[in-house]
Parts: structure tokens; C-alpha cells; sequence
């Protein structure tokens, strides 16, 4: 299954879309140009073709036309940057050595065909796509990535303050939320028990009394699980009413308000809600937990040199680009 760099350069080909108007059903045109260079359509279409196939599964109509614009407008300055960054290096006479280039290729053939080049070559040939055009498309992939890399700079120093407004500003991403492990036992209006009697004590009484008995007999001790497996109406009942651990979010927020105010090993009242009835037991509790700074401070600390390269590499492109003669048509 070709997932890496083939996926999008490979699958692209066969992608043909439905959606396209008039306009963009041209075979092939002039999308831009970048000091003389030509960016055709065919190329942002082979860009997006991966893109806008999955788009397509989940968006229809004009959000889907919507979609596929926003697309091909991101695909053109892509494009753009790339013939920039391409160009700049051809300026500045650098070489990409083919050794490069060929380490490059025998991964992928090592990683997405387990090293067979026989069924690499033949997707190749599969697609449509030479191997010495495929080696052209790798070598520019890491001409454009050494371009980036070039300008962004190793010397970047992480001020103490901006840790801690990254920290407090994604507190959340570092915190665990409260949870409870919890048994419930749910009795329905209208149904049966799952034991097939109708109370544990007698078939004529109502849903609600029959979860008053429940309830009784766990109070003089009856074991949870063993009564959730007999009498409990929902999908955890061969499991004993076990819902593992969860959050407050899983359940409604009358339920969930009765769950986390339990104590370990504590049974709630029995709660009428939505013509069902609910008992509830906490088996365990684990308060929320937020990392301390000093913990995730090398992560931090990473993001943010990451982001401050891309600030350097983009502000960099934009000089290019202000140099540049760009036309898009």
C-alpha cells in the first residue's frame, strides 16, 4: 500500500474530479507565472489530486467547490515558493549529490515496498510515471527542504517568559480531567429484565420499585456486578454494569453530577431520568492532573524553536517573493 511520498506524487494521476467547472476543465493551461517560469494546472491538480479525493467523501455541492478553491489556491503559492526555492538554488550554483538522491529513493522502496525495486518500478510504469521523472520530482523535494533548512537558523533562544505563556496558554494540552471508574445498573420503562424476570422479587411491581428493591438489596450488601448482570437494562450488563474509567463528558450532566460527587465504593440513590432509572457506584476515583511546567518544558522548548524557524524561513520566502516577478493568471 503506498502511503509515504508515491501516495501523493503516484495516486495523484489516476484522480479525476467531478466537481470541476467549465473553467477548470481545461486539460492543461498557464496557471502562473514565476520570473518565466511556467506553473501549469496539470501540476496543481496533481498537487490537490489526494486532497480533493478525500474532499470529496465528506463535502458535496458548493462547500465542495469551496473546498477544492481553497485548495488550488493554497496548491499555486506552494508551487510558487517551490519554482522561488528551486531557482535560488540554481542562482547560487549548489548541488544536490546524487548519492542524495539515491539514499532517498532506496528508503522508499525499502520502507513502502519491503525493498522489492521490481514492484516499485512496476507502480511506477503502473501510474504513468518514469523513474528518471520520479528521480527529477525526489531531487527537487530535497533541493526545496535543503532551501528551507538553510534559513532556519540553530542559534534560536527560547526567552523563560514565552515558556510560560505557551505553557499557561495550552495548559489544557497537559492536563489529565477528573475520572471516576464507575458501575451503573439502568432500568427502562416499557422492557424486560435482562434476567428475563421482570423484579428480583415479584413480576408485578413497576420499573420503579423495582429499582427501589435493587437498590435495597445493595444496600444490605449485595455484590454490584452480580445484580448489574441480572437486572441491569444496557449494554454493560454481561460486564457487571462496568463503564471503566470516564470523564464527565461521557455521561449527561445529571448523571455525571451524581457520579463524581460519590465516594469510592459508594451507591447513588436511585435517579429517575428520561422514563429509565439509574444506580450508580464509584469503584475508584483520579483527580485531574496537570503537568508541571518543569516536566514539559523540553516540548515546549521544541515547538517553539519550530516556530520560530518557520517565522524565519517564511520571512525569508517573502523576500523572494518580493523580488520575484509573479503573475497569476
Amino acid at each position: 500500500m503506498i502511503q509515504h511520498r508515491l501516495s501523493i506524487l503516484l495516486i495523484a494521476f489516476l484522480t479525476v474530479s467531478a466537481s470541476l467547472n467549465a473553467a477548470e476543465e481545461v486539460v492543461n493551461g498557464i496557471a502562473a507565472v514565476v520570473n518565466g517560469e511556467v506553473i501549469t494546472f496539470s501540476q496543481i491538480r496533481e498537487l490537490v489530486a489526494a486532497q480533493q479525493k478525500a474532499a470529496a467523501e465528506i463535502y458535496s455541492g458548493s462547500e465542495l467547490e469551496a473546498k477544492v478553491k481553497e485548495m488550488r489556491q493554497q496548491a499555486v503559492n506552494d508551487l510558487i515558493d517551490r519554482a522561488l526555492l528551486l531557482q535560488e538554488f540554481k542562482k547560487k550554483e549548489f548541488n544536490i549529490p546524487d548519492y542524495i538522491v539515491d539514499d532517498s529513493i532506496h528508503k522508499i522502496i525499502r520502507q513502502e515496498f519491503g525493498g522489492d525495486r521490481a514492484a516499485f518500478v512496476r507502480t511506477l510504469q503502473a501510474q504513468g510515471y518514469s523513474m528518471a521523472r520520479f528521480r527529477e520530482t525526489e531531487k527537487d523535494k530535497i533541493t526545496v527542504q535543503a532551501m528551507r533548512q538553510s534559513k532556519a537558523s540553530d542559534n534560536i533562544v527560547v526567552s523563560p517568559v514565552k515558556i510560560r505563556e505557551f505553557y499557561e496558554k495550552n495548559r489544557a494540552s497537559y492536563s489529565s480531567p477528573e475520572q471516576v471508574k464507575l458501575r451503573m445498573i439502568v432500568l427502562k420503562e416499557g422492557s424486560s429484565s435482562a434476567s428475563g424476570n421482570d423484579t428480583p422479587a415479584d413480576s408485578s411491581v413497576s420499573k420503579k420499585q423495582m429499582a427501589s428493591e435493587i437498590h435495597d438489596k445493595l444496600a444490605g450488601g449485595a455484590e454490584f456486578d452480580r445484580i448489574a448482570q441480572m437486572y441491569s437494562e444496557d449494554s454493560t450488563n454481561e460486564s457487571g454494569g462496568d463503564w471503566g474509567w470516564i470523564e464527565r463528558k461521557t455521561l449527561n450532566e445529571e448523571l455525571a453530577k451524581i457520579a463524581f460527587s460519590l465516594k469510592p465504593g459508594e451507591i447513588s440513590p436511585v435517579v429517575s431520568l428520561d422514563n429509565s432509572y439509574y444506580i450508580l457506584m464509584v469503584e475508584a476515583k483520579k483527580p485531574s492532573v496537570t503537568k508541571p511546567l518543569s516536566e514539559v518544558q523540553p516540548q515546549i522548548v521544541e515547538t517553539l524553536i519550530q516556530q520560530e524557524k518557520l517565522k524565519g524561513q517564511e520571512r525569508w520566502l517573502k523576500e523572494l517573493r518580493d523580488k520575484a516577478f509573479i503573475k497569476i493568471l
